[in-house]
């Protein structure tokens, strides 16, 4: 039973808990039931790009070792760019926390954007400039200046409960934990990171400018300065 627990839960830490359906289920979770029975079928998920084969490998040895510890990260994005360190999600939240100002700020009035709201934009220009339409579910707002805070998600929600558009916004800072990094964590560095739930798997640059180290030995930090690539 053991060995049956450790291979599911090593498929849900492949996949990239975007809930995005293009693998028909509706989550990661249901999806990740399914390759648990049939490991072929892990090619299904397009964000893996090309690197099925290997992990269906590493899938047949999790029923015989129960674990992959020897295995070493490669610290490479998706176009085989280094990078620093991973940045997770808090607990209990359902995705990466966001900073981020509109560009017409004047929408978190018009909109009536509040906490617990399903919103989808785009973050554009020198600060990230991703080709991806972002979705989230709104934690706070600053309705003077036009920022929201939200956790960015994948688009499962926006198709079954509808959403607002925000259009265009920019990127100010994320906020996470760091459980594994390359590199040591210095206050006022700047780092090429991952962000676990990225759906093309780029790297971004940030700055740290707050660290707060935790019980079990990971990091919190917040990052500004964001760019992507």
């Amino acid at each position: 039973m053991s060995e049956v627990i450790s291979k599911l839960e090593e498929i849900n830490e492949m996949l990239p808990k975007l809930d995005c359906g293009v693998c028909g289920f509706k989550t990661c979770g249901l999806f990740a039931d399914f390759v648990e029975k049939n490991p072929d079928e892990l090619k299904r998920c397009i964000h893996l790009n090309g690197k099925t084969e290997k992990l269906q490998n590493k899938i047949g040895c999790i029923s015989c070792t129960g674990s992959n510890s020897g295995e070493k990260m490669a610290w490479q994005d998706n176009l085989k760019r280094d990078f620093d360190f991973i940045l997770d999600c808090f607990e209990n939240e359902p995705g990466p926390k966001e900073t981020i100002l509109l560009y017409n700020p004047a929408l978190v009035k018009e909109l009536d954007i509040k906490k617990g709201d399903i919103l989808v934009g785009r973050p554009m220009g020198m600060s990230c400039g991703c080709p991806v339409t972002h979705c989230g579910v709104v934690t706070d707002t600053d309705p003077r200046n036009g920022v929201v805070y939200w956790c960015v998600t994948g688009p499962l929600k926006p198709r079954s409960e509808g959403f607002k558009d925000i259009g265009f916004y920019v990127s100010q800072a994320y906020e996470g934990l760091i459980k594994e990094s390359k590199v040591p964590i210095q206050l006022g560095m700047r780092y090429w990171f991952l962000p676990r739930r990225c759906m093309l798997q780029w790297r971004h640059s940030g700055l740290v400018n707050a660290i707060t180290k935790m019980k079990d030995g990971s990091l919190k930090i917040r990052v500004e300065g964001l760019l992507i690539g």
